[in-house]
Parts: C-alpha cells; sequence; structure tokens
C-alpha cells in the first residue's frame, strides 16, 4: 500500500499533505470540513474527476477536452446533485481543483464521520481518494505518483480512453445501467473474507477491455465496521487481471447492515 505522508509547513494556517499514490490503489488524505481543500497531481494536470459531486464549476466544453494535459478539468457529474457529498471548483490554467464537503445537517455531524471517495485523473493514470474529515485549516493534497511517465513523454490518447472506460464501467455497474458491449454474468457466490462478515460476488462485468466485480458485502457480528477500500484491493492473478480501481458504497456498518463493493481490473483471462 501507498503510504500518506503529512507535512506541516512553518505557517499553522498551510499545510502540504504529500501522497505517494498509484493507479487504482486508494490512499487517505485530510479534508477540511470547513475551508477548501486544493488537490494537484505533481507533473500532471488534472483532467477529470469522478465522485459523489453536489456541483461543480468545470463542466460545459471542457467534458470534450478532458485527456489532454493543460485542459479543463472535467468532473462528470450533474449541474446539482442533492446527495452529493463534495463541491467541486477548478483552476483550469493550472489543471488544480478545490473541493469543499457539503453538510448534511445543519450542524454538520452527520457528515463528520463518512469519508469521501474521489477518483482523480490524468492523462496517464487514476487515483482514488479517501478523504477523511477533520477541522483543519485551508490545505493543499500533492499526489504524487513515481511509477508515472515523465511530462515530457507527451499524452497517451490510449491511456485517457480507459480511464473513461474504466469510470464509464464503475457508472455501469452502481447504476445497473448496462451499455450492450459490456457482458454481466449474475454469480451470487460467497466469497471468503473475514468471520464478522458475510461477503458474496454478485455480479461480474465483462467489456471494454476491463472486467468489473459487484460485491456484497453484510455484517453479521455484534459491532459496528469500518470499511477502507485498501481491504479489498487483494492480489493480481493471471484469471482476474490488475487491480485498477475500488469502491465501497458505505464504509461504517451497523450490526445487519450491508454495503456494495466494486473492483475494476484489466481485462484477465478466462
Amino acid at each position: 500500500m501507498a503510504a500518506l505522508i503529512v507535512l506541516a509547513c512553518t505557517s499553522a494556517s498551510h499545510a502540504l499533505q504529500i501522497v505517494d499514490a498509484r493507479d487504482g490503489v486508494a490512499v487517505e488524505a485530510i479534508l477540511s470540513v470547513k475551508e477548501p481543500t486544493r488537490i494537484r497531481i505533481e507533473g500532471a494536470p488534472i483532467t477529470d474527476v469522478f465522485g459523489n459531486i453536489h456541483s461543480s464549476s468545470c463542466g460545459g466544453s471542457a467534458a470534450g477536452a478532458a485527456g489532454s494535459p493543460g485542459s479543463p478539468v472535467a468532473p462528470l457529474s450533474p449541474v446539482v446533485n442533492p446527495a452529493g457529498e463534495v463541491v467541486v471548483e477548478c483552476d483550469r490554467d493550472k489543471g488544480e481543483i478545490y473541493v469543499r464537503p457539503v453538510a448534511t445537517a445543519s450542524d454538520g455531524s452527520a457528515a463528520a464521520g463518512k469519508p469521501v471517495n474521489l477518483f482523480i485523473s490524468s492523462a496517464h493514470a487514476t487515483y482514488t481518494l479517501i478523504l477523511r474529515r477533520a477541522d483543519t485549516p485551508a490545505d493543499t493534497i500533492l499526489i504524487r505518483d513515481r511509477s508515472a511517465p515523465p511530462a515530457a513523454a507527451g499524452p497517451s490518447s490510449t491511456s485517457a480512453h480507459h480511464v473513461r472506460a474504466m469510470k464509464a464501467l464503475l457508472v455501469a455497474m452502481a447504476s445497473d445501467r448496462v451499455p450492450p458491449d459490456v457482458r454481466v454474468d449474475e454469480l451470487n457466490q460467497p466469497v471468503q473474507l473475514w468471520a464478522e462478515a458475510r461477503f458474496a460476488l454478485m455480479r461480474r462485468y465483462e467489456g471494454r477491455g476491463l472486467s468489473g466485480e459487484k460485491y456484497l458485502l453484510q455484517n453479521v457480528s455484534g459491532a459496528v465496521m469500518v470499511l477502507a477500500e485498501q481491504e479489498f484491493d487483494r492480489p493480481d492473478s493471471k484469471a482476474g487481471g490488475q487491480v485498477l480501481g475500488i469502491a465501497v458504497e458505505h464504509h461504517q456498518l451497523r450490526p445487519g447492515e450491508s454495503t456494495s463493493v466494486y473492483v475494476i481490473r484489466r481485462g484477465g483471462e478466462r
């Protein structure tokens, strides 16, 4: 797992979180509950953002330009999503975004314990951020990927297409609206996980060079269960393909509650 390193600057009102990340692996960072949090990728502009977005200033004609260095950031979100968790604003010139959480209660308490999941894309990779809410000053999250190609290498249209295909597959799995070129296998197959959980592979999706797995996890213990995407990053296999992304619908489960877990892999051999 990639490490999260938080560095405090000399000024008490500013800090820098350096997140060592790689494509498809979830990493954690801190999201201020009262102030905007700036997010940028070292050496590359942000080209796309995917998540439960309440509203965004990054839409419009930008959507068609996603994937090109220096192009505007273009979150795939409605103009206003009442159930959304964050407001996203763009610095189009710098390829950076600013994220601010939306409280679900008048005092913000209902949202305080729930992390925010965001997929942040460059032309070469998509990074999964688990943002833990905290009462901190304005901050910057720097995503650093030592495996990324140097900026001089230029854009990869294949990579940009792959990122869009991955997001489209995730949306299809979460909404049950599957395009005709994606095959769905109904499985309902139990999977050994933990004694405290009942875990089953419900469906497998195949298409566009990717495979997706939709799991159902139920807390069968007598205690509250807290989940993180890292716990489902199982070793790659020839049959399963490389893990590219993981999403958990609900991160905290009371006894008896269930959640969906989504895993996207590079198309493997079956």
